[in-house]
């Protein structure tokens, strides 16, 4: 019969711990560095569909980053708000149409908000009315829920 090792965290000497902990910090680098890296080539391709002129690239980074920070907050605040709004509808088009109109809504705030902060970088409302849809569509596509 083969011996049980326990290999807990706590029993490892420091390297191995120091070693662990490195790896999930690259980890989550890697991670945010990804998702950073999507949404700024994302960012920079519909710019130069839409037309829009920033710059430099730092501009465009800072523009993204603010973008992703901010869109973060109202994100938790909107999934609150669409959670109680939907709570007792069960038609799932009346559903949708709501969480559209929120994500878009949320998104709309948010490009608004970063657009008069960053002011390298300045959007036109219809440029941004499209940025939000575009973005509240695939947020909605791309969502896990059912």
């Amino acid at each position: 019969m083969s011996e049980h090792k326990n290999d807990s965290f706590h029993n490892m000497n420091i390297r191995k711990k120091m070693m662990i902990v490195a790896g999930i910090a690259l980890l989550i680098i890697f991670v945010v560095s990804y998702v950073f890296g999507l949404y700024f080539f994302g960012f920079a391709g519909v710019f130069k569909l839409l037309g829009v002129h920033y710059q430099s690239i730092w501009s465009l980074a800072v523009f993204v980053f603010a973008f992703c920070i901010l869109g973060v907050i109202v994100e938790v605040i909107t999934k609150v708000i669409f959670k109680l709004a939907v709570r007792n509808i069960t038609a799932k088009i009346r559903v949708y149409s709501i969480r559209l109109s929120i994500e878009f809504t949320s998104n709309l705030l948010v490009l608004y908000t970063v657009d008069e902060l960053i002011k390298t970088i300045t959007l036109s409302m219809k440029t941004e009315i499209i940025l939000a849809l575009s973005l509240a569509i695939l947020e909605i596509v791309f969502d896990d829920d059912k």
